[in-house]
C-alpha cells in the first residue's frame, strides 16, 4: 500500500504544475477579418482642389491705411476735380487713385505724411470757414475759387513751390495723375479701345503677386 501512495503522489506531481500553467497562458486570439472598408479596399488620398482666387480689391471696399474719414473725403473731391475722366479714359475716382494714395502715404517719409495731412486738413478748414461746407460738400466752382489760386507752373516737376499749400496742390495732382495712368482701370479702358494711353503712364499694369499660391 505505501509503495502504490509513492507512485500516486508522484504522478499528481507531475501533472499539476502542467495544468497549471496551462491556464495561466493566455490563448492567443486569431487576427480580425478584414470585414471593414479600409481592409477591404484601401482608399487612396485624394489630390487638394484648385479653388479660384479673387483679388480683395476686386470684390471689397478698401479699408483706410492712413488719412482719417475727413482727408479722404477731401482728396476724393480732389481728385474729381483735378483728375476727372477724358474721352474715354477713367479718372482718378475711376481708378481708386485717392485709395491707393491712402496706402502709399502710410508708407511714405514723415515729411510727405505731414504736408499731405496740413494740406487737405487746411482745404477742409477752408471751405468750412468760406461756405460753411466741408471741401468734399462744396460745388466745384466753390472748390475752383479755393484750388485755383494754389496751382502754380513749375518749369521742372522736381521743383516744388516754397508755399506748403502750393507744394502740396502741385503734389497731389501729380501723384493723383501718376496713379490713374498705372491703374488696372486704366489699362483695361486702353485694351477695350483698342490703343494704348501712354501719356503720364505705361498703359500697362501689374497684378500683385499672391507669395502662397
Amino acid at each position: 500500500m505505501k509503495r502504490r501512495n509513492f507512485f500516486r503522489s508522484a504522478l499528481t506531481a507531475t501533472v499539476l504544475p502542467a495544468v497549471v500553467l496551462a491556464e495561466q497562458t493566455p490563448t492567443q486570439q486569431p487576427p480580425p477579418a478584414a470585414t471593414t472598408p479600409a481592409r477591404e479596399r484601401p482608399r487612396q488620398p485624394q489630390s487638394a482642389p484648385h479653388l479660384a482666387v479673387t483679388e480683395v480689391d476686386v470684390t471689397a471696399e478698401t479699408s483706410p491705411h492712413f488719412f482719417t474719414a475727413d482727408q479722404l473725403a477731401t482728396l476724393t473731391k480732389l481728385a474729381t476735380i483735378l483728375v476727372p475722366p477724358m474721352k474715354g479714359k477713367p479718372g482718378a475716382v475711376d481708378a481708386q487713385a485717392p485709395e491707393f494714395l491712402d496706402f502709399l502715404l502710410s508708407v511714405s517719409p514723415k515729411d510727405r505724411q505731414l504736408s499731405y495731412q496740413h494740406g487737405l486738413d487746411t482745404l477742409n478748414a477752408e471751405a468750412k470757414k468760406t461756405f460753411g461746407s466741408p471741401f468734399a460738400a462744396i460745388d466745384p466752382k466753390q472748390a475752383d475759387k479755393l484750388i485755383r489760386p494754389l496751382l502754380v507752373a513749375r518749369p521742372w516737376p522736381q521743383d516744388l513751390p516754397k508755399d506748403p499749400m502750393k507744394s502740396f496742390l502741385a503734389q497731389v495732382h501729380e501723384d493723383l495723375r501718376t496713379a490713374t495712368t498705372n491703374s488696372r482701370e486704366y489699362a483695361a479702358a486702353a485694351s477695350t479701345t483698342g490703343g494704348r494711353f501712354t501719356r503720364g503712364g505705361s498703359g500697362l499694369y501689374w497684378a500683385p503677386i499672391d507669395p502662397i499660391s
